[in-house]
Order: C-alpha cells, then structure tokens, then sequence
C-alpha cells in the first residue's frame, strides 16, 4: 500500500510539473503591468518570483533572491553516514537485544531527495518539503537469521558462519525543513544550516547474507520494522557539502516487547545541499 503511495505521489507531481513547464515554455522572462515576474529555468524547477523590476535587478547584482515558490523534480541531501541504535539512552546493548551486535565501521544510512516544494521568503530564509528514500543498513555480528513473518522480532541462530548479515529497512522520507544560509562569500559559496522534523514510512526490510556453504542469500519482510517513524534532521555546510545529524523519538521496532526504547540515530556527510 505504501509503495502504491509513493508511485502515485510521484505519477501527480510529474503531471503538475509537466503541465506547469508546458505552460510557460518558450519563455525566459514574462513582465506584467503590475510588476509580475515570471521566470522559468529550463530544469524540471519552475520558480515564481514576485517583486518590482529596480528591487529585482539590484538583488540580482548584490546575489540575492526575491521571495518565490519551486517545485519539482531534484535530487539533493545525498546522505552518507553511520548508524546507531541506543538501547534506552546507552549505546550498549542489553542482553535482550544483544543478537542484534553490530561493527559500527560498516553500519550506514543512506538517503537522498527526489521531490522537493519549496518557498523562499527571501535570499537567507527558505522553507521546503521534500520526498525522498532512506536506508539503514547493521552489519551484525553474530550468526543469527532474523525471523519473517514472526508476531514479534525474534531470531534463529544459524549453524553456519555468515561472511556478511546485513539487517536492513528501506523508508520512504519526508523532510519539513527550514534552512538559513549567508550571503555568498567572495568565493561565490555560503554557509548553510539546516533544521525541521522528518517522518518516515516503511517501504521494505531486509536481511541479506553471504556464506561459504549457501552462497548470497536475500529475504524481504516487514520484520517489525516501526511502520512509521518520526524524528529531527540537523545540517550544516558550507557550499555543496556538509555534515548531517538524524534521530528517530519512536522506537526502531513495534509490537516487540523486548525491543522497546530501542532507537537508531545517523550522522555522517550530506551533499547536494
């Protein structure tokens, strides 16, 4: 159901967006009487920009940007990092969730923005909704198979050394952001930071695992992955590239007694700010 979402809320914004560029193609700038302007960039953004010709042509020279609305397809806020899970606050885990051991080194998450709608309320402030995909990936440690279809997570352990357990979820994301930048600096750049709540739904989890005796092996289950997830983004950068902080407040898994304050939280890279 949730992937249907998705397909569906991509299939809407496409067509919005093709009909929006239809409508204004062939042209670069469109003035009005009342000191409308229009301007359209031959991407798949589409900005409106409203203010009188003198204030426009001097944010021009000074590197400004009038208030505006953008929508459209992007890709942005690529991700790269490391997780952790926080077993209520300690970053040890009890002997309940101890099967879920990981080499922090080689648990990531991974993320980036493919629909973004934005409104600038001037050249330093900006506030934008994005859609995009997220995944956290634990390397485990231990020679556990987690169990599909299982009322709550739960485990087998396996007689066979695993080379790679990868335990993975895959979410559709939802960033409300509001970000604060500089005025460009002589290099042309400015500092940017970051900051706004963002949901999640679930899309998929997954174990995958590699053995001498079986070979590569890949399951797909919920596997009590939280189906929705809340939390905050942090970022703060300077030009293209960046650091980023998430932390999810819900737990990582439901219905799972065992599991409860259980949480993960990433930082690492950002770029395509």
């Amino acid at each position: 159901m949730l992937k249907s979402l998705f397909v569906a809320i991509v299939a809407t914004l496409l067509t919005t967006l093709g009909y929006a560029r239809n409508s204004f193609s062939g042209y670069d700038d469109v003035k009005s009487d009342d000191s409308t302007r229009v301007s359209t960039k031959k991407t798949t953004e589409v900005s409106i920009e409203l203010g009188k010709k003198d204030d426009y042509e001097e944010q021009q020279r000074q590197g400004k940007k009038a208030p505006g609305v953008s929508f459209g397809l992007t890709f942005s806020r690529f991700d790269i990092g490391f997780t952790k899970l926080l077993d209520n606050g300690s970053f040890t885990l009890s002997d309940a969730n101890s099967f879920l051991d990981y080499n922090g080194w080689k648990s990531s998450n991974v993320g980036f923005d493919l629909l973004q709608f934005g409104f600038r309320t001037s050249s330093s402030f900006k506030i934008y909704v994005a859609g995009g995909i997220d995944w956290t990936h634990l390397r485990l440690d231990r020679d556990v198979t987690i169990r599909r279809d299982a009322p709550e997570l739960s485990y087998d352990e396996s007689p066979i050394h695993f080379s790679k357990n990868r335990f993975s979820s895959t979410y559709l994301r939802i960033p409300v952001s509001f970000e604060f930048r500089t005025k460009d600096d002589n290099r042309g750049k400015k500092f940017r930071f970051v900051v706004g709540p963002e949901l999640g739904f679930l899309l998929n989890g997954k174990v995958k695992q590699v053995s001498k005796e079986d070979g590569k092996q890949k399951f797909n289950d919920s596997y009590n992955f939280t189906k929705f997830r809340y939390g905050a983004v942090t970022r703060i950068g300077y030009g293209g590239a960046g650091l980023f902080f998430k932390y999810y407040f819900n737990d990582m898994f439901e219905n799972s007694v065992a599991q409860e304050g259980l949480r993960n939280l990433s930082f690492g890279l950002t770029f395509g700010f």
